[in-house]
């Protein structure tokens, strides 16, 4: 039995990481394994968990085929290791952290990946972006005009509302993993 593949996303502000954090504690070692992703920036403190790579590095794992998927964003390379493919090919639903502009452009579909789009009202991303203070109100505001473009574009994806509490979003974030990994049993 092949396991499935779930690729989560969602706008900055969304809460993404969070329910990320809080499903790994709830299903880790029943059945799932929550890939990490390679990065070509720094870690920083309270910051998502990944793994840092250069430039250099991490073309070296591209040409290497050591990635499943990647991609970039504002200069900064993305991946998701092909070790994801062992841990599908021994049964394991894998959840992967990707790129709604990624997941458009095709090549997660084309592994069976099923979208899990989180999502938040757009005056909580707004007010979540400014309680970050790393962007002006600008970028916040094109943040946020390119949630409204590119989320109607990610069809069959099941939505998850990170508008209001954060249990009720997780408790909707596992239930959803756990049928994605029942019907991909059945």
């Amino acid at each position: 039995m092949r396991g499935a593949l779930v690729y989560a996303m969602g706008p900055s502000g969304a809460g993404k990481d969070t329910l990320l954090k809080a499903a790994r504690a709830t299903l880790d070692g029943h059945g799932f394994a929550f890939a990490h992703r390679y990065i070509t920036r720094p870690l920083v403190p309270d910051d998502e968990i990944f793994v840092p790579l250069t430039q250099a590095a991490f073309a070296e794992r591209k040409a290497a085929n050591l990635f499943a998927f990647d991609w970039r964003a504002r200069d900064v390379g993305y991946a998701i290791g092909s070790e994801i493919d062992a841990w599908r090919a021994a049964g394991l639903t894998v959840v992967v952290s990707g790129s709604r502009a990624h997941f458009a452009g095709g090549a997660p579909g084309r592994l069976g990946a099923v979208p899990v789009l989180i999502e938040a009202a757009p005056a909580v991303l707004a007010a979540r972006l400014a309680a970050r203070g790393r962007e002006p109100f600008g970028e916040i505001a094109a943040r946020l005009a390119r949630t409204a473009e590119l989320d109607p574009h990610i069809p069959g994806a099941i939505r998850i509302d990170n508008s209001g509490a954060l249990a009720d979003a997780v408790a909707a974030f596992v239930a959803a993993l756990k049928r994605i990994q029942a019907q991909s049993a059945a």
